[in-house]
């Protein structure tokens, strides 16, 4: 059975999972890099899946990936259970593998790349929620990456 990195290539999905907004990114097998797409709003009602469809139905991915909270101590977190429903949910909606990733500390080290990307002038619009968990969402996928798909 062949590895994911000498698979024929594949477009995956990340998803950065909260009450209020679930970061997306997406990146490739090839490539093995990560971009921020959004933050998908969310609520009480939980997310607004048409927007995580329409991000589907634009990307096509082969496989998704969502970010597990833990605690520092890698136990589950407050966030641990309604990430994996969050997870098993977009399963059951769109039909595609979901995989699910330690995302401890990705929002911390988001924050961290946007920051100095706006310091150095790289970046020039102010950094807001979204564009950190959208930032996290690339983060959770490059880790996916790192220990899913091996070196070439």
């Amino acid at each position: 059975m062949p590895t994911p990195s000498s698979a024929a290539p594949r477009i995956v999905l990340a998803f950065d999972f909260g009450r209020r907004r679930i970061g997306v990114a997406c990146g490739d097998t090839v490539s093995r890099t990560a971009a921020p797409l959004a933050a998908v709003p969310a609520g009480a009602a939980g997310p607004r899946w048409e927007a995580v469809q329409a991000l589907l139905r634009e990307w096509q991915p082969a496989l998704a990936v969502v970010g597990l909270p833990y605690n520092v101590d890698g136990s589950d977190s407050a966030m641990t259970s309604a990430a994996r429903e969050f997870a098993a949910e977009l399963g059951r909606r769109c039909g595609l593998q979901v995989v699910l990733v330690d995302e401890r500390y990705s929002s911390r080290e988001a924050a961290g790349r946007l920051k100095a990307a706006r310091e150095s002038g790289l970046r020039r619009r102010r950094v807001v929620k979204a564009d950190v968990d959208a930032a996290a969402a690339c983060i959770i996928l490059e880790r996916w990456f790192t220990e899913h798909t091996g070196d070439s």
